[in-house]
């Protein structure tokens, strides 16, 4: 184990230091004890290695942004004790990882397995929404629950030490660095990419789960070219926690039959050491999907720059939220329409999209200025907006304080009736 600098993650190696190494990625809120009972098999037949997301597991508190950001943190760890070409297997944001790391750095990933993972994890507003509810009230809320969204309730209440450790795993999470990877996975999406996956993938999903569930697995399966599909009965979310033997014996059988060697300029294989081969796992039939076609690419405007305008839907929905934005573009009309293109382009795009204010100075700003001008008509969503861009619900009456010394007590006392409203249902966790 070693704790390591920001640039990179804290990790662990098992197994023989001369066997090829088989990377094991954790999911949000989980931390490497999560693979425990897959190690003494695998380190078998590889050199495992396995890290903890940061804030997870004791690991330092250096919040990460992105999934492309910790994709790069892992292989800065690994460049650094010397690995450069791996398997890879991660659940669920460990998967994301995975995909992360096939997608931008081919060369490094010899096979992959995707668990309980998704090309798109829920809805930006869900993880937004969730990164509120850690922001207002803690990690206690989302520990409590994590056992009915990670075990089928059989295994839930026939294994209450697991469940408690579950519990127990995420309470003990720094709440930055969670909400930091619920802000990764909202802004996470694959979906036009998965055909440039070009390693041999296993999509391993448990029949039972609730999270990302078979459907999601059918879409991997469907849109990256050599996939295959393995359904782990009675098993929910965290997979290789309630089914470990299952899940062993299917990563044992794809790393050991699926493990790709990079080919050199001249087009042959380069020497890499590898298990021995076994028979190759047979995927069931998978059900088409429909295909996703390429990502569009922003169209550029004068000079090459970016239209504002696809700058600014991406804002306006990160700050307002798909739903909110959904039902503003939904209820335009030939009338309206050029309104909302001219908001979308200027006040998100051009003024939104600034680097002088982060944007929880900007809902600062925002919220005083509703209350000076009476626009209360707007004042909800921008409370929402407020607590997404990472204020609180303290700082929010702090801001209305304000406002109410300057702005007058009436306009701000109509504003604190729809703040209260709003924080309150933002910020209720649901059981």
């Amino acid at each position: 184990m070693s704790e390591t600098p920001k640039s990179t993650l804290q990790y662990r190696f098992d197994g023989p230091e001369d066997a090829p190494v088989l990377i094991l990625g954790p999911s949000l809120g989980t931390t490497w004890h999560m693979w425990d009972r897959q190690v003494p098999e695998l380190v078998k037949h590889w050199r495992v290695f396995r890290f903890d997301m940061p804030g997870h597991g004791g690991a330092p508190a250096h919040p990460a942004g992105s999934v492309t950001e910790l994709a790069q943190r892992l292989l800065g760890t690994l460049d650094e004790v010397g690995v450069q070409r791996f398997g890879y297997a991660g659940c669920a944001f460990g998967g994301a990882i995975g995909a992360e790391l096939a997608l931008r750095h081919p060369q490094r990933v010899a096979s992959l397995a995707l668990i309980s993972a998704s090309p798109r994890f829920g809805s930006a507003d869900e993880f937004r929404q969730r990164g509120v509810i850690v922001r207002s009230n803690g990690l206690d809320p989302i520990a409590r629950t994590s056992p009915d969204r990670w075990f089928t309730p059989g295994f839930a209440a026939a294994q209450p030490a697991i469940t408690d450790w579950a519990v127990q795993m995420v309470r003990t999470t720094d709440p930055g660095c969670y909400i930091a990877a619920c802000e990764a996975l909202a802004a996470f999406d694959v979906r036009a990419e998965l055909g440039r996956i070009g390693v041999p993938t296993l999509v391993l999903v448990g029949s039972e789960d609730q999270v990302t569930g078979p459907g999601e697995a059918r879409t991997l399966v469907a849109g990256i070219p050599d996939a295959r599909l393995a359904v782990v009965p009675g098993a929910s979310h965290l997979a290789p926690v309630e089914q470990p033997a299952a899940v062993t014996d299917l990563l044992v059988r794809h790393f050991s039959s699926a493990w790709q060697t990079p080919t050199d300029a001249t087009g042959t294989h380069a020497a890499i050491s590898a298990p021995p081969v076994k028979p190759v796992l047979a995927p069931p039939p998978v059900t088409p999907v429909a295909e996703i076609g390429p990502m569009a690419q922003p169209e550029a405007v004068g000079g090459g720059r970016p239209d504002p305008y696809d700058v600014g839907i991406k804002v306006r929905r990160e700050v307002l939220g798909d739903a909110h934005v959904d039902r503003a573009l939904a209820a335009a009309d030939d009338f309206s329409e050029d309104f909302q293109e001219l908001v979308t382009r200027y006040a998100w795009g051009e003024v939104w999209n600034r680097p002088g204010l982060d944007r929880r100075s900007r809902s600062c700003v925002t919220l005083t200025a509703l209350v000076a001008g009476g626009h209360l008509d707007e004042m909800g969503f921008h409370i929402r907006a407020a607590l997404r861009n990472g204020l609180t619900p303290q700082e929010i009456k702090e801001v209305l304080l304000q406002a109410a010394v300057y702005c007058g007590i009436p306009a701000a006392n109509s504003a604190f009736k729809i703040a209260q409203a709003v924080i309150r249902e933002e910020t209720t966790p649901q059981e």
